[in-house]
């Protein structure tokens, strides 16, 4: 019988430095070995998330700036060789590729994996997995990001990452299509359905219309809330919100003079405000925007990731009689095993087009893809493997 393969070989992105000091290349690697918890993925496609740029673009904290290392999160590909204690796959299954989590932990055991206290938030695998082809280079290279690293051809991802798909994918091309449902379309919909519990009573605004926001713009719709607002600058992304169930539009780089954001979704909802208010941008006149603008009684989700040294500072005598809940959430609180099923339903139903936020290019692309994501030419740019 002939010795099963150990290690793979293929191309990767390497962050050597930061993504603004054209520290990210093309190069060729080398996987370890596998353990008995993981398994070798050889991926088709992988998803750009704005938390791969931002964890590739900065220094001064080990645990989310830290070289070299692969990136990427949001993968998809055909299994090529499982450790002796998987269960969830075997060689030759269809995969995507989503968040670990331990299995132990309090929130674990609860049924909150994406706030597991050993993976997730602040373990954001600084752990080896590759190392280069060239044989000269000894030096690892991280590999573990959020359970696996997807930008890369073969990757060594660890068995809670993983989501079997094997029954629900109908062709090569499809599997690369749903390459982003592990993390920034999860995220989108699950903030909505799993955090907000959004119900036909409630009105929801969406600060930021990348992939995270527009796939709360669809959830929204799915849940049936009675107003759905959509905030932005860019003029394609909000006729897609449009397109995808947003009642309203705001475009805040054309606010009449004297009205601020918050007045303006303050009055489509009653001059009271959303009940749910999620900000997938980040940005902090924003985050700080979301806070002001919700009604009493409503909630402020926290999505998307703000500079990490940036503070909000509350008033809390008023916030408490305001009765306002604010919140952060990670992956939409979602357990991939079953929230990914979930919405590769809602896209055979026709409710979930996340297909029409795509564009799929090749590996040796992904600057033109990480540009097009930044100016809003591309919602959501998949590279691809194979």
């Amino acid at each position: 019988m002939a010795e099963e393969q150990k290690t793979w070989t293929g191309k990767a992105i390497v962050a050597r430095d930061t993504l603004a000091d054209n520290g990210w290349k093309m190069e060729e690697v080398t996987t370890r070995e596998i353990q008995e918890d993981e398994l070798l993925v050889e991926l088709v496609a992988s998803g750009i998330c704005h938390t791969d740029i931002m964890c590739g673009s900065g220094s001064g904290n080990s645990d989310l700036f830290y070289y070299p290392r692969v990136l990427g999160h949001e993968g998809s590909g055909y299994v090529k060789a499982v450790g002796s204690k998987v269960q969830i796959a075997k060689p030759g299954d269809a995969v995507l590729l989503s968040f670990d989590w331990c299995g132990r932990c309090e929130s674990c055991k609860s049924g909150l994996p994406s706030l597991c206290y050993e993976s997730m938030p602040l373990n954001f695998g600084n752990k080896a997995a590759f190392v280069s082809a060239d044989t000269k280079d000894t030096s690892e290279i991280a590999g573990k990001f959020f359970g696996q690293s997807s930008f890369a051809h073969y990757s060594v991802a660890k068995q809670n990452s993983v989501v079997n798909v094997t029954s629900l994918i109908r062709s090569k091309e499809e599997l690369q299509t749903f390459a982003p449902l592990g993390c920034g379309f999860q995220t989108g919909a699950g903030t909505v359905v799993n955090v907000a519990k959004a119900t036909p009573n409630d009105s929801v605004v969406v600060l930021g219309l990348g992939g995270v926001g527009l796939s709360a713009i669809m959830a929204a719709k799915i849940s049936g809330c009675r107003t759905i607002i959509g905030v932005d600058r860019v003029d394609s992304r909000m006729e897609t919100a449009k397109s995808l169930g947003a009642t309203h539009v705001i475009d805040t780089s054309k606010l009449p003079d004297g009205k601020t954001v918050v007045k303006a979704v303050q009055e489509l909802c009653e001059d009271a405000g959303p009940a749910i208010t999620i900000d997938t941008t980040g940005v902090p006149v924003l985050v700080k925007a979301a806070i002001e603008m919700t009604r009493k009684g409503g909630k402020i989700i926290q999505v998307g990731s703000t500079p990490p040294d940036f503070q909000v500072e509350i008033p809390v005598f008023p916030f408490m009689n305001s009765g306002k809940a604010f919140m952060g959430a990670i992956e939409g609180n979602s357990v991939s095993s079953e929230f990914i099923p979930k919405m590769i339903g809602w896209y055979r139903e026709g409710r979930f087009p996340f297909d029409k936020l795509v564009k799929l290019m090749p590996a040796e692309n992904f600057e033109k893809g990480v540009h097009e994501m930044h100016t809003g030419e591309t919602v959501k740019p998949i590279i691809t493997w194979s």
